[in-house]
């Protein structure tokens, strides 16, 4: 049958990474896959984690299916971390949460149940957004619109532009909104901006759908959450997709959730049974290693403290990166400012370099990076930044 149908593309950013497998020059650097990387260049597994897996090794008694949503102490860990331990909305009970197939699984689930009540409902992203959000709410059968977010000229947000499409945005559409450290530039919006946001989507009425997979790597666990705290104490309705892929770093666990927030606990239940039928139809239940081990860890004073310890270690190093970064490229005399790195945050920067730069760095140097000049941060370490600010010097001037 498939004969006389040709290959899909390969994948944007998973097709760079089987490209970078395949190349044999051993200075090879991978700035463009999203994973975090410690100085040695390795996706490192947390120390809490560790410790958490050995204790559901001795503990465990069954590995038989988990609930619909997953395990509810998982859940509540979850609402806990997206709206605080006394939070208003887990107090009122006006949240449902499912543990998800990682961020993109929370994405997927959530497109699906809104789709299934508004179904002429548009999505609108912000450009650039990650590669990926336009494929998910594609596959689930949405028309995609744009609304502005980056400035090229000043490399922060065009807010302005952003507002004034916002505001025109029909009621009952919905609007994907960036948490915090922005995939793909690594500008956020501050506080009154997140303001303003909130106050037109109340008179708008549109739908937020938040996207928070980096909790943790922008100021701090509590920092970070800030906008969706803002949406929270608003009193309507919109969803949360949340990943611990990056800040657990359970990567291959697929470890994320989405959770519903509505008005009131009764409408919350209503979410959740449908929710209930959408997951049952597509993948049952969630697997359950990766997130009885963060469940673990969440729920544990003294693994929750080294946890966050090592979260503002990978916090730290990035922002780290950044600066030598900056300051490896001037002190080879590259005229371009690229002194806007050191304020974007998370692990992506759009870095402002052309594709004609992109491509020259993979063929002569097999240093790979997105089209458009997004780098993975994470990637840059000790040992390869003189390599990277070397090669972009010489990009620069050839």
């Amino acid at each position: 049958m498939w004969k006389e149908i040709e290959a899909a593309p390969a994948d944007a950013i998973l097709g760079l990474t089987e490209a970078f497998k395949k190349d044999t020059n051993p200075q090879k650097v991978n700035l463009g896959v999203g994973v975090y990387k410690d100085d040695q260049g390795a996706t490192p597994i947390l120390s809490c984690i560790k410790k958490a897996e050995h204790r559901l090794v001795d503990e465990q008694s069954t590995k038989g299916y988990l609930p619909i949503p997953g395990d509810a102490a998982y859940g509540a860990s979850v609402q806990k971390l997206l709206f605080g331990e006394q939070g208003e909305v887990i107090q009122s009970k006006r949240a449902a949460t499912i543990h998800s197939p990682g961020g993109t699984g929370g994405l997927r689930v959530g497109a699906d149940l809104i789709k299934k009540f508004k179904p002429e409902a548009k999505i609108w992203v912000s450009t650039p957004t990650w590669a990926n959000h336009k494929g998910i709410f594609t596959a689930a059968g949405y028309a995609i619109e744009d609304y502005p977010y980056y400035d090229k000229a000043t490399q922060g947000v065009d807010f302005d532009a952003m507002l004034e499409t916002l505001k025109k945005v029909p009621a009952g559409d919905v609007v994907l909104l960036h948490v915090c450290c922005h995939n793909p530039t690594g500008v956020d919006l501050n506080a009154e901006q997140w303001d303003r946001v909130v106050e037109v989507a109340l008179v708008q009425g549109w739908l937020p759908f938040l996207d928070f997979a980096y909790q943790g790597f922008g100021d701090s666990m509590e920092a970070d959450r800030g906008a969706v705290e803002k949406f929270a104490a608003a009193g309507f309705d919109f969803l949360v997709a949340s990943s611990f892929s990056k800040n657990f770093a359970l990567y291959n666990e697929r470890t994320g959730a989405l959770t519903i927030v509505s008005p009131s606990a009764e409408e919350s239940a209503v979410a959740m049974s449908h929710v209930k039928k959408i997951i049952r139809v597509n993948y049952s239940n969630p697997p359950a290693h990766g997130g009885l081990a963060a469940r673990t860890v969440l729920s544990d004073e003294t693994l929750y403290e080294e946890w966050i310890g090592e979260v503002a270690g990978m916090r730290e190093r990035i922002k780290a990166m950044r600066r030598a970064f900056v300051d490896g490229l001037k002190q080879r005399g590259v005229e371009q400012d690229f002194s806007f790195i050191v304020d974007q945050r998370g692990m992506f920067s759009f870095s402002g370099l052309s594709d004609e730069v992109v491509a020259w760095l993979q063929t002569e140097r097999s240093i790979y990076i997105v089209e458009g000049g997004r780098i993975n941060v994470a990637g840059l370490t000790s040992g390869n930044m003189d390599y990277v600010c070397d090669a972009i010097a010489e990009a620069l001037r050839a």
